[in-house]
């Protein structure tokens, strides 16, 4: 006698389907005189992260863009942006924990991408390469929670006037 199959409770899927880079931009507004400047730049980084859904169900278009800028004083030494995406499979998550694996998982999976393209193109442009620290993204999801909640806790206390 053969044993029936039960249908299992479907195990949540993750995988990378495409890594890519989507967009690169480099700009030196003061060269060549700034390769002669002996200050140390001030260099500043901004990450963000963004994900949408794609028209194929459980696909998901995550992109990390990273902006880096070195200044001295106010003089722009170089300013570099890399927007280093990634396709992902995404099925059988709860809706309620699925932002958090496009604002965790996936950008932890893109880091190590875009710290390669933006030390590379940094080095290329005739300086040494920048590279990108460790991000906490699970942290910084979990601030933004927060702030959300705070948010709608400040509006739902807040009198309304009509």
């Amino acid at each position: 006698m053969s044993e029936q199959q039960q249908p299992q409770a479907q195990q949540p899927l993750f995988g990378i389907e495409k890594i890519y880079l989507k967009d690169m931009s480099l700009e030196l507004p003061n060269a060549p005189e700034v390769f002669f400047e002996r200050e140390a730049p001030q260099v500043e980084v901004n990450i963000h992260n963004e994900a949408s859904g794609m028209t194929q169900e459980g696909l998901f278009e995550v992109v990390l863009t990273v902006t880096v800028t070195a200044k001295i004083q106010d003089r722009t030494v170089f300013l570099v942006e890399a927007a280093q995406a990634g396709i992902f499979q995404i099925r059988n998550v709860p809706q309620s924990d699925l932002e958090a694996v496009l604002g965790t998982l996936c950008p932890n999976t893109l880091l190590p991408y875009a710290r390669e393209a933006v030390a590379s193109v940094v080095q290329r442009a005739g300086f040494p390469p920048v590279t990108l620290q460790h991000m906490n993204f699970d942290l910084v999801y979990q601030q933004r929670m927060q702030q959300m909640r705070d948010q709608q806790t400040a509006s739902a206390a807040a009198p309304h006037t009509h």
